[in-house]
């Protein structure tokens, strides 16, 4: 593949069967930055029965902006919280923005949070002390708790066992093994496989063990755009539309078909957001 093919983004595919949602997508780091980019970027999206999406964050400027998106067209939601990267600069003024931010109708998660050992940003010692912060808001505030969770499995388990686990816990770009997934489900999890899930190298051979297993009721899909493009684009620009070929490929692995699992993945989808409850505010 050449360099110009890799600046340039997968075709639009055809519509899906059923609409999904995308649970997890970064709609400021796709470029967007006003009212009218939103737009564009969530027609695309609907354009490819890619319905709705979550646009998350991952600093305090983006929390800000994540509200405003979701006010701004009845397609997006929102997800805010301070990543683990950034939790070595997780001061009261951070918190104090996120309680209120979150507070919004339009908010549907606390996320993404969580811990991260693959980089170096911050230290694991306030990884988990905003970690366990975030728990403790999702639980008073009544909304799900959407974990970053990046070779730190046992640490997240062991702290949300310490804690005690909000009643909906999302495992955002889901990255364990089929061993890890069982664990998971047996708590009582909700995992969401992004375009990784798709990937045919050696390494992702255990995510899709894991995404052939778990329960449709306790599953949901994502973009994590402009990240993670699904295969046979990898490396390409992401963007909520992709999440079409996610769930192709994810139907095609779990043996069913594409409108089945999309449907079944919007209705998990529903509970798990509470999205009636946004449409009713």
């Amino acid at each position: 593949m050449s360099k110009g093919d890799k600046r340039t983004p997968p075709p639009e595919p055809e519509a899906l069967p059923a609409p999904v949602v995308d649970a997890h997508t970064h709609l400021d780091a796709c470029g967007a930055t006003e009212a009218a980019d939103v737009r564009r970027m969530v027609d695309r999206a609907e354009a490819a029965g890619v319905g709705r999406v979550v646009t998350v964050a991952d600093d305090i400027e983006s929390a800000k902006w994540t509200v405003s998106a979701a006010g701004w067209d009845e397609r997006v939601y929102a997800a805010v919280a301070l990543h683990p990267t950034r939790a070595k600069d997780f001061g009261e003024y951070e918190r104090e923005t996120l309680a209120e931010l979150v507070r919004d109708p339009r908010v549907v998660a606390v996320g993404e949070t969580g811990l991260d050992y693959y980089w170096d940003y911050s230290p694991p010692e306030p990884q988990q002390e905003a970690f366990r912060w975030h728990i403790d808001l999702a639980k008073r505030i009544g909304k799900p708790l959407m974990i970053h969770d990046r070779d730190a499995h046992e640490d997240i388990l062991r702290i949300l066992d310490e804690e005690g686990a909000p009643e909906t816990v999302i495992f955002h770009c889901f990255s364990g093994d089929a061993d890890f997934a069982r664990r998971c489900v047996a708590a009582g999890y909700v995992l969401s496989f992004a375009g990784t899930a798709t990937f045919r190298n050696a390494n992702a051979r255990g995510l899709r063990e894991a995404a052939a297993l778990v329960p449709v009721e306790q599953m949901l899909v994502e973009t994590d755009a402009p990240f993670l493009t699904p295969h046979p684009f990898r490396g390409r620009p992401n963007e909520p539309y992709c999440v079409n070929y996610t769930v192709r490929d994810l139907a095609e692995l779990r043996e069913t078909s594409v409108a089945e699992l999309a449907a079944a993945l919007t209705t998990t989808t529903e509970r798990v957001f509470q999205l009636d409850r946004v449409a009713a505010s």
